[in-house]
This record gives structure tokens, sequence and C-alpha cells, in this order.
């Protein structure tokens, strides 16, 4: 006989007169006179109002199995706030299955308490309802995206989670291989040469909702460990693989919110620097950014004097005080900037003018300008920065985020593609250009014919996914041709016996014939914390690190013993105190 015929949330009117066993928590506990109290028992389902003996010890978080008659709740007393709120149950038997200690801090949906108490006891703060909604959340997205994959036809592979040192630039976590002393395994950043190795054996399409592991800082849109749905597939060019992560991804969002987002559109990377100062941009609202170079072409500003010269017009805030002001310019240049100015927009005689420190420093042509192209109205502050233009931009972005972005709970969804990012992120102390992506990257056909003679022109063939200003995950198409591989390495200054050494596996299996290839991941943590409305992906994560890198629940990590350190032929040498 099962210990429960129902689940607590699930009773309703059309219950009235069965008898019924639910077990859960003792949610709250009621007196009402002597001989009765109202017990509110919880599951993962909701809650449900037992009228009991009030002779019953029952106590917050006790675990009861409670059996009785549902009934309609007396004239009055209904609860509409509450999905069970017409019924309760009477005649109660009531069986303690466990006690339990009062509990660290209330389990109820909001809670005031400190995260590294709810982090040390999350076993109970995952009975909150708005944890079990998100973790119900997560499985549903990873339900909706396995099955958009499989509807596609791609097969679910385990890549080895034991690994080898990889050029991903993140660093990794080493794990001692006892059986050949001095020599170490990694835990995989990510499945990107396995699963390239999988293209090569003829698996066509692949994927797998994969753990992946990088020792960076944490931070709210990062843990040490984290998951993503990761994807590649044979014979495709770009388009085929944007096609199929944005199946699979409004997917999951319609299992999600019961409704599907617009298809994806796509922005290349320079028209999101030059429109939002961000290759992520937020979509959800405007304030774009206004180039103004052209306007001070010839002016005698020497602040202006600058490649770029760019502004936000922030509506309505013209009345900022001073305070304000000097914080946004403090933000501004720990954003990058050398400076920032600031510009009131109010009512002239001839319309709108100009009120900043710097006006008297510019002429009436110009001045005029600034309103023309920023469109600014009275009463509207205007932000001007002055610079290199993807650094300026840069900066605009931020404040852009800053002082306009919209909490990640609001809706709507806006997702986008950006495109065609440049091959190489700049030039190192020896005039070499460095990599922005891994170094078997696909360039952009139009543009191969550069990589010698102007590298930073060079676009690549690589492509993130946007949402609410999240980068949800990046992909691109691969390198199978040994001419191009070659010529990137050459261009890198990767000598070929290097290349051999740090990628000679994978070289060596192009060599018996690569397909053309292309791959994505999504984070999966950022994109759940999204739908779930959770601006940290650690509230979407059952059981995640501090944002030092601790778990509070089980101590780690922790010092292992002398004799496991001697069996791994590893000896501990802790850095020196710093001196005060």
């Amino acid at each position: 006989m099962s210990m429960r015929t129902n689940y607590c949330g699930a009773l309703r009117a059309e219950h009235i007169g069965q008898s019924v066993s639910v077990c859960g928590w003792v949610a709250r506990r009621r007196e009402h006179g002597e001989h009765l109290a109202f017990i509110d028992l919880r599951d993962h389902t909701g809650l449900v109002q037992c009228v009991v003996d009030g002779g019953h010890d029952l106590r917050s978080e006790q675990v009861l199995r409670i059996t009785g008659t549902v009934r309609r709740r007396p004239e009055g007393t209904a609860n509409a706030n509450l999905d069970t709120g017409a019924v309760e149950i009477g005649d109660c038997q009531v069986e303690v299955l466990s006690p339990a200690e009062p509990p660290p801090f209330p389990v109820e949906d909001e809670t005031n308490a400190d995260e590294t108490i709810r982090l040390r006891h999350r076993y109970v703060d995952l009975r909150r309802p708005r944890m079990q909604r998100n973790l119900r959340i997560r499985a549903k997205v990873n339900s909706a995206l396995r099955a958009a994959m499989e509807r596609q036809g791609f097969v679910e592979v385990e890549t080895p989670m034991l690994w080898t040192p990889t050029p991903e630039g993140a660093r990794e976590f080493a794990v001692p291989a006892r059986l050949q002393p001095g020599s170490f395994y990694v835990l995989p950043q990510s499945p990107q040469i396995a699963k390239q190795l999988l293209m090569v054996g003829g698996l066509d399409r692949y994927f797998q909702i994969a753990r992946c592991l990088r020792d960076e800082d944490l931070r709210a849109d990062r843990q040490f460990e984290f998951m993503q749905l990761d994807i590649e597939a044979s014979f495709v060019e770009q388009d085929d693989v944007l096609a199929f992560v944005s199946e699979a991804v409004l997917d999951a969002a319609e299992a999600v919110t019961g409704s599907r987002p617009e298809p994806i559109g796509r922005m290349t990377w320079a028209e999101a620097m030059d429109r939002f100062g961000s290759d992520k941009p937020d979509l959800r609202f405007g304030m774009e950014l206004v180039e103004l170079t052209a306007n001070f072409a010839g002016t005698e500003f020497n602040a202006f004097k600058a490649p770029y010269v760019g502004a936000l017009r922030v509506e309505g805030q013209g009345d900022a005080p001073r305070s304000r002001l000097d914080s946004l310019t403090q933000r501004a240049k720990e954003l990058g900037a050398k400076g920032l100015v600031w510009m009131r927009a109010g009512a002239g005689e001839g319309g709108v003018t100009l009120e900043s420190p710097v006006a008297k420093f510019l002429n009436p042509g110009e001045l005029a300008g600034i309103v023309s192209l920023t469109g600014a109205e009275a009463g509207d502050l205007v932000l001007v920065v002055a610079d290199e233009r993807r650094p300026a931009q840069t900066v605009l972005g931020g404040l852009r985020n800053d002082l306009g972005r919209p909490p990640v709970s609001q809706g709507p969804y806006c997702y986008v593609w950006i495109v065609d990012f440049p091959l190489f992120e700049g030039l190192d102390e020896d005039g070499r250009p460095v990599s922005a992506h891994h170094p078997f990257t696909m360039p952009h056909p139009d543009d191969i014919d550069r990589l010698e003679s102007d590298p930073l022109s060079v676009r690549s063939q690589s492509y993130d996914l946007v949402l609410n200003g999240w980068e949800l995950g990046s992909g691109s198409i691969r390198i199978h041709r040994s001419d191009i591989q070659a010529k990137l390495f050459e261009v890198l200054g990767i000598p070929a016996e290097e290349a051999e050494a740090r990628f000679g596996f994978l070289l060596g299996a192009f060599r018996y014939g690569a397909p053309p290839h292309g791959g994505f991941a999504v984070g999966l943590d950022r994109l759940v914390a999204v739908l779930a409305g959770e601006d940290n992906i650690r509230e979407v994560i059952a059981f995640p690190k501090t944002q030092s890198g601790l778990d509070p629940m089980t101590g780690a990590p922790k010092p292992v013993a002398d004799k496991v350190l001697q069996d791994l032929s590893i000896r501990v040498q802790l850095p020196a105190p710093k001196e005060k």
C-alpha cells in the first residue's frame, strides 16, 4: 500500500468526501481553541490545511503522514490565494514520520537569511517554493533541449571527465594520476576536442548535456562547474548550426512559459558594438549609442580630439544631482574611460540648450550638433566619452546597462545571434595576432586572403547567442583543412613542432579525413536563470559554491590525509604568508 494517496497541493473540490493520505512537512501550526489546531502541510506541490487534535505536539518542519477526509472549508474561511484554499482535511489521524529541530530560517518563498546560512543548510533551503520551482524549471529545460536535439537527428554521446590539458585559455582543475606519479589529468573545460574527434569518427550529429569545469573567479553568472548543451555537426555551415540551436532554446522557453518567443534575429559584432557598446546587448530597452565623431572633426576642445566620440541620451535624468554625476564619472573610469563629459539639456528661447562644465569650450555648431544627433530634449542628460572606438563604446555600453537595464525577471525574452566576430582580438608584444577564440576557428571565407596582410580585419565564423544581455553560449565553424590550419598557426607564431606537441592527437585525426563541421554550447545555468527570473545562477543550481568557491554545507575544499597525498606522490607546499 502506498504511503500517500494524493499530493498536498493537488487536492480540490472534486476530492470532497474522499479519504486521503498526504505526506509532507509542517509549514505552520495555528491553534483553534483548546482541542483543535490547523496544520498547513507542505510538499513540493503546495500546501493543504489539516484540522487535527490540538493535543498533538506538532512543530515546524516535522515530517508527517496525515490521513483524513477531504471536506469543504466552512463558509467565509476559503483562501482564494491558495490552490487548495476551498478544501481542508478533517477527521485527521496523524503519524509523525520524523521529528525536526527548529529550522535555521523560515521555509518561505522569500527569505532574508544570509546566503551562506542558506547554503550551509541547503537541504532546508531547497524546500522553499522558489527553489522547488527553479529546479523543476531546470528539469523542463533539460527535457525540452534533449527532445529537440533528438528530433533533429543528434546522437547523445558522453565524453570523458578525465582529459588532457587543452588550449582553451581558462585555468583547469588538475587531477593527480596515482598510477603514473607526477602526471595529471584535467577536468574538461568543455568537450571541444572530443566532440571534433567524434565528427572525424563519423557520428555526424552529436549532443550532450555536459558538465564542464573551469578554475576561474566566480560571479553571478559563473560557477566552477557548469552545465551546457554541447553540440557538434558535420557537413554544415553556420546557418545550419544556428538553426539547430534556435530550435532547441525556443522549445525550452516554450516548455517553461507556455508560449514560443519570436524567431531569433541576427546582428554582426560590429553593429552590436556600434549600437549598444557590447557584444551581448540587452535588446529589451533602447538608449542606443550615438556617434558624434564627425561633429567634432575640427573641434578646438582637446578632450574631443579622439578617433571616436560617442554619447548616450538618458531621458528625464537632466536633474540628476552633482553627486550622481560624480558617481557616473567614477563608474566610467572604472570601465576604462579617461573621463566622462555630462551635459544637462534644458529649454531655451531658440530650442534645447546644453549646460555643462565644458560647454564654454564648444562652439554653437558643435553644441547644436550634439542636440540634433542625440535627439536630446529638455530634461534629458547626455553623457559623452572620447577615446579609441572600441574602448569608448565599451564604456558607454557599461553605462547604458547601469542606467537602463531592467531586472532579469522582467520580460520579454529578447534573443539575438551575434555573428562575424573578429578572428583576432589584438596584437601581442611581438606584433603577432592574438586569437580571440580557440585556434581551430574557421576564418570568414571572404577574409582568408588577408590573414597575413591585415589580420585584425579578418572576421571569424564564430557566433554567440545572447538572451536579455546574458551570453548563453558560443560556437564556431571549425577549421578542417590542413592548409588553412597551418596558415593560422603560422600567423599566430606557433611553430609546427609546437602545434604537434600541443594539438597532435587532433591534427593527427584530421589527417585521416575530417568533414567540414561546426558546433555550439548553450550555458544551461544561465538559460534556466533567465527563464526562472533569477539574476544569479546559484538560485537554479541544487548545490552551488559561494562566490569565494566554498561549499558551506560540506566544508569543501578541505585538506586530505597525508596517506592520500603519499599515495598520489604529492607534497603540499603552502605559499609563504604575505608580509603586513
